[in-house]
């Protein structure tokens, strides 16, 4: 996380506090040490944002220097609560800690008895260690989809037969039981559909996908219907 994003963090879980936020629960959510929460602080409070507290004690903004809150019903809320926990619990490092961070932004500007409300959701995500979340492999999958980077793969099949591709990586789709990875095959010569929990092993090659309409994000997604998993 760039500093800038993360000073502006730090702001915004201070926002709409009545009581102080420890540096240790900033840390944590951040993904940062202690120390580096005490340095970022002092450099607020030097360049003029009224943060009171102390390391040790916690932090707050001066009364006075809220903001208004954010038009939500508690209702709207609770989706975004319940949206972000299911993140957290089925997606990759990456979005996880963009949709953590997303939230602390939200509930630090909502007034206290809505953000309380929002937080007691009784609709949880209780996700279990999937080995393709645990090991980076979507982070993996969703870095080389963001920067269009070929991927050969030692795939196993659902009969259990392996196989070397090369694939175009489109997208991927969380079906609630398994993941799965829409991309342009080259050995196949079409789109296909592949799960990670099969992939043996992964390589980013130094290849970048070439932009064409017929292997394009819109092309598979009109073609999904008749692809498989191969």
């Amino acid at each position: 996380m760039r500093r800038a994003d993360r000073l502006f963090l730090i702001i915004h879980a201070l926002r709409g506090r009545r009581t102080a936020l420890p540096a240790r629960q900033l840390a944590e959510t951040l993904g940062v040490s202690l120390r580096t929460v005490y340095r970022d602080v002092a450099d607020l409070q030097l360049s003029g944002v009224p943060i009171e507290g102390e390391a040790g004690v916690g932090y707050m903004l001066r009364r006075g220097a809220d903001i208004p809150p954010l038009m939500f019903t508690a209702e709207e809320l609770e989706a975004l609560v319940v949206g972000t926990r299911f993140v957290k619990a089925f997606a990759g490092a990456r979005l996880a800690g963009n949709a953590q961070a997303a939230m602390m932004k939200i509930e630090a500007v909502l007034p206290p008895e809505l953000r309380e409300s929002a937080l007691r959701s009784r609709v949880f995500a209780p996700g279990r260690r999937w080995h393709e979340i645990t090991s980076g492999l979507i982070d993996q999958l969703h870095e080389a989809i963001a920067q269009r980077r070929v991927l050969r793969l030692d795939y196993r099949d659902e009969a259990g037969q392996t196989s070397e591709r090369e694939v175009e990586p489109l997208c991927l789709a969380f079906w609630g039981g398994a993941w799965t990875l829409g991309a342009w095959c080259r050995l196949r010569r079409d789109f296909r559909n592949f799960r990670p929990d099969r992939i043996a092993t992964l390589t980013v090659t130094g290849e970048r996908c070439a932009e064409t309409p017929e292997r394009s994000l819109e092309a598979y997604l009109r073609a999904v219907g008749a692809g498989g998993e191969t």
